[in-house]
């Protein structure tokens, strides 16, 4: 149990010599792969098991996964393989059949929001709750993006809200986008033309198009 806690601590810390991502997206011939195989051969260095992480793994040649399929399908008992994409449905059938999937969704804004105010108390970050709300929404989903937007608002030592948000990523306040939604519910151009000048004047990027 020792062994595995301090394999689990390693990896979280990203200090583990048998934790090895490989992007397919630049490694996707069969020479890689070949080399992959001689490499899976080696035992772990302190850790009970040795973990390979494939991003990107549609990326790989027909010939690639051919060559890896036997690897995939038999591997050393020391041997683990967490093969990632966004695109699944370009993974051959033949490796899809040797793997269990699992697929990850996109986070919550209130799940984001837990986790952001979590990291921003451990580092004495100054924040409301608007202000982390904006980020998760900015962030879409992933919470990696999250972490880096409130690690860049964070290096201003303002507090993080929405209006430092607004000021250095050009989000569009919600209220004027209320007033846009207001003016055309109500089907009043003044109104919303005068919205969108207000959000134009902070600096805010408009995009227009045309549905035909």
């Amino acid at each position: 149990k020792d062994v595995l806690k301090n394999f689990e601590a390693s990896i979280t810390k990203l200090k583990s010599l048998d934790l090895i991502e490989i992007d397919a997206a630049s490694n996707r011939g069969i020479d890689e792969i070949r080399e992959l195989r001689e490499r899976i051969k080696l035992a772990p260095s302190s850790s009970p098991y040795k973990i390979f992480i494939i991003d990107e793994v549609h990326m790989l040649t027909a010939e690639a996964f051919n060559a890896f399929l036997r690897t995939l399908e038999e591997p050393p008992s020391h041997a683990i393989f967490i093969l990632a994409t966004t695109e699944p449905h370009k993974i051959p059938a033949t490796a899809l059949s040797r793997c269990q999937r699992f697929d990850f969704l996109p986070l919550t804004i209130l799940e984001m929001v837990i986790r952001l105010k979590k990291i921003a108390k451990a580092e004495r970050i100054r924040f409301d709750e608007d202000g982390l709300r904006m980020i998760a929404a900015a962030a879409s989903g992933v919470m990696m993006d999250a972490i880096s937007i409130l690690d860049q608002l964070s290096s201003s030592g303002r507090k993080i809200s929405s209006s430092l948000i607004q000021e250095t990523l050009g989000v569009v306040p919600e209220r004027a986008t209320l007033k846009i939604f207001e003016a055309l519910v109500k089907k009043d151009l003044n109104s919303g033309f005068m919205a969108l000048s207000k959000i134009k004047k902070k600096g805010c990027a408009l995009s227009f198009w045309r549905c035909e």
